[in-house]
């Protein structure tokens, strides 16, 4: 199954615009206090199916996780139960790091 990516710097004009994406953070809560995109819903990957139910089919997702692996397998997952709209962000917060805001640290 093929997943759509999104690059970093596209992600944040994304988001300085009025309809935003739900951001969907997959790491682990330990990563997620090291780097984050600000705003981001965290729910670490082992967590998905148990509460799959906290996520709106129908919104636009974009999940992030290290460099764009986890999530790509979340996006897979979320798209074989009936999420259309799910993106994976293409490098991870890494990524996000790198490209759209370098005062996010880099692990």
């Amino acid at each position: 199954m093929e997943i759509d990516e999104i690059g970093a710097a596209e992600l944040k004009a994304w988001l300085e615009r009025d309809e935003k994406p739900l951001v969907l953070d997959v790491r682990e809560a330990w990563e997620v206090q090291l780097a984050s995109i600000p705003g981001a819903t965290n729910i670490p990957m082992g967590e998905i199916p148990a509460r799959l139910s906290e996520l709106d089919p129908a919104r636009e997702t974009v999940v992030v996780c290290h460099y764009g692996i986890r999530s790509a397998q979340v996006a897979v997952y979320l798209a074989r139960r009936g999420f259309e709209r799910v993106i994976n962000l293409f490098g991870g917060i890494d990524a996000w790091s790198r490209e759209a805001n370098p005062a996010v640290p880099r692990y």
